[in-house]
């Protein structure tokens, strides 16, 4: 459940929460075309509250919205003040931030290229994403029977609303088989995805993940870890992963703004190393929120003061 907060800022300003309605007839609400995103500020160590790599989150939504031919009526710079203006207006140390650029009202039917683009950007209170306990001690996860859409069929670099039943489909049919997340595979039968997450698996002190031309969104999170695990002195292949893999894995674990870097347990009932937090995972998950929440400074770059 999202908590109230005071405003929302919509295409331009602010509005009371109960006020940002849209229309029953939003183009987006039918047909699924629509670009977000999802970012989120702490409160780090100093007391300040910053947002975690915000300049790269507005560039990703404007990059999705150039693969799916959609024109924001605001720029980069407005969006991103407009984050920092709606966490500052609710008051709110830290919080989850939801950019979203739409299309509206008007005319119905598959085109409607004159129906206005509108932009909203929304903060709610969130804390992990899969939950604290699922931080400290992994999750269960299950491969689905559904697979990541293949590279010709979807945008699976663009954050699409549309392209989300997915992983609604692949998240209902987890939690319903009594797991906590899903793991999609793509088209081929390798290893794509959570139904919202990034995923690496460690195998004899190497890091792995799915290279970018797999059928995997360019995760932001991951890019993080990435970075982070090569300053540390680490190995990382991105590279294609088999369902196999996975199962003789030390370490699994899942990346992304929501999840952060949540620890895969088990997967297809199969014990993931000694079923709890790997030593690599726990390292890095430490060094995360050390950068993004804590008192390392190594990486002002990725910092924006609210």
């Amino acid at each position: 459940m999202v908590d109230k907060v005071k405003k929302v800022w919509l295409d331009g300003q602010l509005v009371d929460w109960d006020a940002a309605n849209v229309h029953i007839l939003t183009h987006s609400l039918h047909y699924g075309l629509a670009a977000f995103e999802g970012i989120r500020a702490y409160k780090r160590a100093d007391g300040q509250t910053y947002v975690f790599r915000l300049r790269e989150h507005v560039d990703r939504l404007f990059d999705s919205c150039k693969m799916c031919l959609l024109k924001p009526e605001f720029t980069r710079e407005q969006v991103m003040a407009a984050c920092v203006e709606t966490l500052r207006v609710n008051g709110m140390p830290e919080g989850y931030l939801r950019p979203m650029v739409y299309v509206g009202e008007g005319a119905m039917g598959i085109y409607a290229p004159n129906n206005p683009v509108r932009t909203a950007v929304i903060a709610w209170k969130w804390g992990a994403y899969l939950g604290e306990e699922a931080l400290k001690s992994g999750i269960r996860a299950k491969i689905s029977s559904f697979a990541r859409h293949h590279i010709n069929i979807g945008l699976a670099k663009a954050k699409m609303t549309g392209q989300y039943t997915n992983s609604v489909l692949a998240k209902r049919e987890a939690k319903l088989a009594g797991y906590d997340e899903a793991i999609l595979l793509d088209s081929s039968g390798y290893v794509s995805e959570g139904s919202g997450e990034n995923i690496f698996v460690v195998r004899k002190g190497v890091l792995h993940t799915p290279d970018l031309s797999c059928s995997i969104l360019e995760g932001i999170t991951r890019d993080t870890v990435i970075t982070l695990a090569r300053e540390l002195g680490l190995t990382v292949s991105e590279c294609r992963l088999t369902r196999d893999q996975l199962w003789l894995a030390d370490e699994v674990f899942f990346t992304g703004t929501a999840a952060e870097v949540t620890p895969v347990r088990e997967v297809d009932n199969r014990t993931v190393g000694d079923g709890t937090i790997g030593p690599l995972t726990k390292r890095l998950q430490a060094r995360f929120f050390e950068v993004a929440r804590g008192s390392d400074t190594s990486h002002p770059e990725w910092l924006t003061k609210v």
